[in-house]
């Protein structure tokens, strides 16, 4: 059972993660707030386009195969597969939400704003 609350462990470990990453701060001297405000929410359309899904089950799947031979090895291959997929999946996860903060990021530096996180 404990690896049952190790993995469990994991997944909200990853969870929280997922919302660790904040909206964008940007200097706000001279900045047309309503424009800005269209800006990030055509920002936040591209950083939606981000497919998280796809690669969280490409994690589980090659979590789950690394987990289950470690698991073989150590005697349990099905609960290192459990195991292994949980990490795998939140980790992509994770790698994901990065990449849509990355994206909105990018786009309104190309818009001409100074984003400073």
């Amino acid at each position: 059972m404990r690896i049952g609350k190790v993995a469990l462990a994991l997944f909200l470990l990853a969870l929280a993660g997922c919302q660790s990453h904040p909206q964008p701060i940007i200097d706000t001297k001279g900045v047309d707030m309503s424009r800005y405000e269209s800006d990030l929410s055509d920002c936040q359309s591209y950083a939606d386009q981000v497919r998280i899904e796809q690669g969280v089950a490409k994690g589980a799947v090659a979590g789950g195969a690394v987990g289950g031979a470690t698991g073989a090895v150590l005697g349990d291959a099905g609960k290192g597969a459990g195991v292994g997929a949980i990490s795998g999946a939140a980790r992509s996860a994770q790698m994901g939400e990065r990449e849509k903060s990355q994206v909105l990021k990018n786009c309104l530096r190309g818009r001409g704003y100074r984003v400073l996180n």
